[in-house]
């Protein structure tokens, strides 16, 4: 059987795109020959399942991932009830991404568990029963089943992808899951680290496949040489945003930053950020500058391990000019 040639760079639809140009967005993003479609689901945003259904429904080939939802937000069975529907209606398209959820969004939902771990573990092996067809009755410290069925099982396995950063999550992935999400800011020391801990997590548990991973990558690019220095002080001001948002993480300790952001968040936020982060950390945790710059640093992130890169417009006014110049090198990186 062959396989289509798929490029391996993906796109990352932003969360405050309008639920009514999704479709559009989605057809352009296969057109211009990228290999993945990724559907935030950041609370209050955009619905995730919704949002893959809408572009789905307006594409014919390029699969939809879903990165990432809460595994305490949804019971298993109901999403795997979503997830089978999508799953049954486009065969082979759906890439579904379940992660612990920004702790802050699911605190305003009176959501918070205890052990987060045991949220996402039991998600992951309930919905992955009930798309096999399986009968689930189960006593969790986070979900109970009591004789679930789903109607409409999948006849083929999909693949499940989690969005997680620390080791505890990364051994989980690799001992259950098909896939994982990298968030957008992760240096390549991190997406080499990760790949080393899945690899040996999945080895531990007797699996032989590979656990695939997606890079989300914060870019702003220009096919302009002369807008390379605009493009970068834009990229700049996002990222601090981020950086303070998130704080210290696993992502940013890869490079050891950690101790440094932590200093800068002790005396401001944003603002402090963005005017005392090095100038090298554009380049560490985005993708920022001319197409060379671009090309050669998707090639870093395949070398450490990643299977795909996905590109996230996080600057709205440079969104249309990275999409551009980036869908010019998909032809380049193929599986």
């Amino acid at each position: 059987m062959t396989h289509p040639v798929r490029s391996r760079l993906g796109v990352l639809l932003g969360s405050t795109t309008p639920p009514e140009q999704i479709g559009k967005h989605a057809a352009a993003v296969e057109s211009a020959g990228f290999g993945e479609l990724w559907l935030p689901e950041d609370y209050f945003f955009l619905g995730g399942v919704a949002g893959a259904a809408l572009a789905l429904g307006a594409t014919s080939h390029i699969p939809v991932g879903i990165g990432v939802v809460s595994s305490v937000v949804r019971h298993p069975a109901l999403l795997a009830m979503e997830i089978g529907t999508l799953a049954r209606a486009y065969p082979g398209r759906l890439l579904p991404g379940i992660g612990h959820g920004v702790p802050g969004w699911t605190a305003q939902m009176g959501l918070t568990q205890q052990s987060p771990m045991s949220a996402l573990r039991e998600t992951l092996t309930g919905v992955r029963a009930l798309l096999n067809g399986d009968t689930v009755d189960a006593e969790g410290r986070f979900a109970t089943f009591r004789g679930v069925r789903i109607t409409h099982p999948v006849p083929e396995p999909v693949p499940l992808f989690t969005g997680v950063l620390g080791d505890k999550g990364l051994e989980l992935t690799g001992r259950l899951a098909d896939g994982l999400l990298v968030s957008a800011l992760a240096p390549v020391e991190y997406v080499r680290a990760a790949r080393r801990k899945l690899d040996a997590a999945a080895e531990a548990a007797g699996r032989d496949e590979r656990i695939a991973i997606s890079v989300l990558a914060a870019t702003n690019v220009t096919r302009d040489p002369g807008q390379v220095p605009a493009t970068r002080a834009a990229l700049r001001d996002v990222l601090a945003f981020y950086l303070a948002a998130t704080g210290p993480s696993p992502l940013f300790g890869a490079v050891g930053a950690n101790e440094r952001l932590a200093d800068m968040l002790s005396r401001g936020g944003a603002e402090t950020v963005a005017a005392e982060m090095p100038e090298e950390w554009l380049d560490v945790f985005g993708i920022v500058g001319g197409q060379d710059t671009a090309r050669a640093r998707i090639q870093e992130y395949l070398d450490a391990g990643a299977d795909n890169v996905a590109i996230a417009t996080v600057v709205a006014d440079g969104a249309e000019e990275t999409l551009a110049t980036v869908g010019e090198l998909t032809g380049e990186f193929t599986r």
